[in-house]
């Protein structure tokens, strides 16, 4: 492969003479990794990347979150997450603040380990909080077959699973500034490059899957800037050590068994259809929300008003914007989810601020 030097000279003579280009990443290990090794810095003034709604802890919306935090404080419940969702603010609560209050809310690394749990607490309601994009979900999935194939009644589902594809469609659409998509290599080696021709097909932006490194993102840079220059509209995948065409087929096969498209709330974003994963026939006996009733008189406090993560996760805004970055709101003390995830856009300008390849 080219080195990091070598491309960015490419994309420098490239990008002489070129119109100003904005270039959306929606991968919150793509933002992680720009910022860790400066990427930005290192290209020319007239391309610009921003961030987009990559980071599925970021893009749970204050409702989801309400849901959670009402459901994992009754008596005799288990609520159990990805460590990320712990410190995630909602108004003046957070997962983590109700641990500390006496609620039996857990971390675990996969909903497996919360399946077991419940298998080991027969007399408890354990609920799984399910986050995150394709990468995550057929893991929700394979629980919830697991559950009910073994019928493991006293477990259950919180799903705020959220779909790639029907939110970049709402993103990039007519009016977006957004002239270029940088692809997310994790959801792509589940759903496959396919699932992205849309963006060039459709939404006539070029867009290119890339790895993780900075000689893969920066190769991927390079494309676009390729295709921008000579006005070609393509969808690339510079990722084939782990992208195919079609993707994972069983990961897919057992995701669109037990769920189904619906309505989802994302933050920033608002109400996007068909971009959530709702559990599906004879896997809906899982659905915590319909369990639990947490459809009705769920208070939703508003989003913090010193905090822009919804300006960030639109590309509207970059984190050295909000008034309160690093200073009132730093990752021991966040305002907002963008600056709880390892893979949010604030917290990860915070770690990285002045570094370079």
């Amino acid at each position: 492969m080219i080195d990091v030097k070598e491309l960015t000279a490419k994309i420098n003579e490239l990008a002489e003479g070129m119109r100003p280009t904005t270039v959306m990443e929606v991968c919150g290990t793509h933002t992680h990794a720009i910022m860790k090794y400066g990427i930005r810095q290192l290209l020319p003034r007239n391309i610009r990347l921003v961030s987009g709604p990559g980071c599925p802890v970021c893009v749970t919306s204050q409702a989801d979150i309400a849901r959670a935090l009402t459901v994992a404080s009754r008596k005799n419940v288990i609520f159990m997450c990805f460590g990320d969702m712990m410190r995630v603010p909602c108004g003046k609560k957070s997962l983590l603040s109700l641990r500390d209050s006496g609620a039996d809310v857990r971390i675990a690394d996969s909903p497996m380990a919360a399946l077991r749990v419940a298998r080991e607490n027969p007399s408890r309601d354990v609920i799984w909080y399910g986050v995150g994009f394709e990468t995550t979900a057929p893991a929700t999935a394979a629980a919830a077959d697991a559950a009910l194939q073994t019928g493991v009644r006293n477990f259950s589902i919180l799903s705020a699973h959220k779909t790639m594809p029907a939110a970049l469609r709402a993103l990039l659409g007519k009016g977006s500034r957004v002239d270029a998509l940088l692809c997310p290599g994790h959801v792509a080696t589940i759903i496959g490059s396919d699932a992205f021709r849309f963006v060039a097909d459709e939404l006539k932006k070029p867009a290119v899957i890339a790895g993780f490194g900075a000689q893969e993102i920066l190769a991927a840079l390079a494309i676009i800037t390729a295709m921008i220059k000579k006005g070609e509209v393509r969808c690339v995948n510079a990722y084939p050590t782990a992208v195919t065409v079609s993707g994972n087929e069983a990961a897919m096969k057992l995701l669109l068994r037990v769920f189904e498209p619906c309505d989802a709330q994302w933050r920033g974003l608002g109400v996007i259809p068909e971009s959530g994963l709702a559990l599906k026939g004879e896997y809906k006996a899982l659905d915590a929300a319909a369990r639990f009733d947490l459809f009705e008189n769920i208070q939703v406090p508003d989003d913090d008003r010193g905090c822009i993560c919804a300006a960030v996760l639109r590309g509207d805004a970059e984190p050295e914007n909000c008034p309160n970055f690093g200073v009132a709101c730093t990752p021991a003390t966040p305002l907002g989810p963008c600056m709880v995830s390892g893979e949010g856009a604030c917290a990860a300008a915070y770690a990285y601020s002045g570094s370079r390849v």
